[in-house]
């Protein structure tokens, strides 16, 4: 697909930019300036953006995409409430649905986001079974033993018993799941996989930069309003559990208004928390270049060199093999980085 082409997406897969990274280290930023310079749209790839008033603890940097007539569209940020239930199947559908709209319309998909099973459902095009999960089924399931579970879907589906990793209670439920909803329209097919041709591209930082750049936002968006946010969000209806559910600064945070942690501490913690999750991040990354999807990381953003090789790639030209690799990058003392 070029700029203001469409998309030839049965022979070649779906055009896209995938722009790929640990937290805070630029990914909104530099999608909206792809999106601006190549006629595109940005998909969020967010398991949290996509709740209304979560905005500070998500990092919507909802300003990074503009106003008025120079704003960047942006899907799946702010669609369900948060009391309502979010996963991938409903966020498989709705950037499939998305990624064929915007093709559709003449303009380049570019995916933004830090939720590394997103990523990875999209550029592999997961082609989910069943139905999206059932708490009513859930519910009936909580009786039943790990190993009552296993014998069910054995019973029930041995295929999916063959695969499914049955040292994870969760996994076990949902084939169970997906087994009765088989059972329910067996004549039923899962839905069209939407093939993509992706260009991942990702901010590069060294480790204690990204731990400095963590450092920074989490004190701006604490001086932003992020406890006040959490305190809203709980006088509106959400239980501390729930906020919990949201992640780490909903978490903490809500501890912290609850009185079991003074504001230092929960600063301190939280920030710790956080640094982990962007190693957590990285190991996603890094699962995606040894299955053999390159990732071009920029040092420090380059948006010159973001610009070039969207350029080349979206001109069928050949691209240049990244001169790092995640995966073949060492942290600590013997590391390189």
């Amino acid at each position: 697909m070029s700029a203001d082409g469409g998309a030839d997406e049965a022979s070649a897969g779906l055009p896209c930019v995938v722009v790929v990274g640990p937290t805070a280290t630029g990914k909104t930023r530099l999608a909206v300036a792809l999106a601006r310079r190549f006629r595109g749209e940005v998909i969020s790839a967010d398991s949290r953006q996509v709740y209304r008033g979560l905005d500070l603890g998500t990092g919507k940097d909802l300003e990074e995409y503009g106003a008025g007539a120079e704003r960047v569209p942006v899907h799946l940020v702010d669609i369900v409430d948060p009391a309502e239930p979010y996963h991938l199947f409903r966020f498989v559908a709705d950037a499939q649905a998305a990624l064929r709209d915007i093709a559709g319309r003449g303009c380049l998909p570019v995916i933004a986001g830090g939720t590394g099973l997103y990523i990875h459902a999209l550029i592999h095009g997961y082609a989910l079974e069943g139905t999206a999960p059932s708490e009513a089924l859930r519910e009936g399931l909580e009786g039943l033993s790990d190993a009552e579970l296993l014998a069910t879907l054995q019973r029930e589906a041995p295929d999916l018993a063959a695969r499914v990793d049955t040292h994870q209670r969760r996994r076990l439920v949902r084939a169970v799941e997906i087994a009765r909803s088989r059972a329910a329209a067996p004549d039923g097919a899962p839905a069209e996989r939407l093939r993509l041709r992706p260009l991942l591209i990702g901010p590069y930082y060294p480790r204690g930069e990204v731990h400095a750049r963590i450092a920074a936002r989490l004190d701006a968006r604490l001086q932003a309003g992020l406890i006040d946010e959490v305190a809203r969000l709980h006088a509106a209806g959400l239980s501390w559990e729930r906020l919990a559910w949201f992640g780490l600064e909903y978490r903490h945070v809500s501890q912290y208004l609850q009185g079991e942690v003074d504001l230092s501490g929960m600063r301190e913690t939280l920030l710790a928390r956080i640094r982990r999750f962007g190693k957590a991040q990285d190991a996603w990354l890094r699962k995606i270049e040894r299955e053999g999807t390159p990732i071009h990381w920029l040092p420090g953003g380059d948006l010159a060199q973001a610009l070039e090789l969207v350029e080349r790639f979206l001109a069928g030209a050949a691209l240049p093999a990244p001169t790092l690799r995640l995966s073949e990058t060492l942290y600590g003392p013997r590391g390189r980085a």
